[in-house]
């Protein structure tokens, strides 16, 4: 099989199974965490103090609101977070949030479990996690891209030419073609706000 190829059917089977991404991170964090802190082993936060937490909070937060953004103004019959029958897109998002990055969602869900590996106290499993997240993630975007390349042809390679795929670029910005939908956030988002607040108050037992 092809390198190409090869990514594409990689990137379907994450796409349809991302939704256990998470569960691994939470999984071998919290055995880290556990490890970290009853061996105490010394880590460098001599510069952030006691705020460290707030910190890590601050960033898993960020990430959350990129996902309300980005969920707020997402026209329907897009693949969803749950969805395991594959891509789906009945209309290519290039306005608001997506005229400045090609995938907001994976941004946001990166800042969010930043946050919780950070909360981890362990340098070494930040990186790891950070690496880990790339690669993982690397393999869905493109095999999404190539769903939306298909389909949508110029129309996307235009706005795909003008657009960063992961770090955000304000110069191209278009507002929102549709209206900011808190229903659609609440409908979505609350179980990750939950998630988010639950995790840290693990991590603190």
């Amino acid at each position: 099989m092809a390198l190409q190829e090869e990514f594409k059917t990689q990137g379907d089977f994450l796409f349809t199974n991302r939704s256990y991404l998470p569960l691994i991170i939470l999984v071998i964090g919290l055995a880290v965490f556990i490890h970290t802190k009853y061996y105490q082993i010394e880590t460098q936060n001599i510069l952030l103090f006691g705020y460290f937490e707030f910190v890590c909070l601050g960033m898993s937060l960020l990430g959350l609101l990129i996902r309300i953004i980005t969920i707020g103004i997402t026209p329907k019959n897009t693949s969803g977070r749950n969805t395991t029958e594959g891509q789906i897109a009945e209309e290519l998002n290039v306005t608001g949030i997506y005229s400045t990055v090609r995938h907001p969602l994976y941004l946001g869900n990166f800042f969010m479990w930043l946050g919780v590996a950070m909360l981890t106290n362990n340098a070494w499993f930040t990186v790891s996690f950070i690496l880990f997240y790339m690669i993982y993630y690397e393999r869905i975007m493109y095999a999404e891209e190539s769903f939306l390349r298909e389909k949508f042809q110029d129309l996307y390679l235009n706005w795909a030419k003008n657009t960063p795929a992961f770090i955000p670029s304000f110069k191209n910005y278009n507002k929102a073609k549709y209206p900011f939908s808190f229903k659609k956030v609440l409908k979505k988002e609350k179980n990750g706000l939950a998630a988010v607040f639950l995790l840290f108050w693990l991590f603190n037992m």
